[in-house]
């Protein structure tokens, strides 16, 4: 496993919600971003994480490269992958996406 490989591990693992992006919570750099994160707020989440993997093309490619998902944005919960933002958006108008968050 890479360096990359095992820092993205830690980062999903080691926090509640992360959501690799382009752009950050402030500023998304794409509607698929600026929507997962209307979305993950429109959810009652607490302590996002977020990674703009526009900072860095090894976290870019990683990202892909772990998953097994070749877009952004990319969400985990409790370390496990939830998908993109279009998953995220069928899950949130069932209500899925919500009980997960609150968990």
């Amino acid at each position: 496993m890479s360096d990359v490989q095992v820092w993205i591990k830690e980062t999903v693992t080691q926090n509640p919600v992360v959501l690799f992006m382009k752009g950050t919570a402030q500023f998304p750099q794409c509607g698929f971003s600026g929507r997962a994160i209307q979305l993950l707020k429109a959810s009652g989440v607490e302590n996002l994480v977020t990674i703009n993997v526009l900072d860095d093309p090894v976290v870019r490619q990683g990202i892909k490269d772990f998953s097994n998902w070749p877009t952004i944005p990319q969400l985990y919960i409790k370390g496990e992958f939830i998908g993109g933002s279009d998953i995220m958006n069928e899950m949130f108008e069932n209500g899925e996406l919500q009980a997960l968050i609150k968990g």
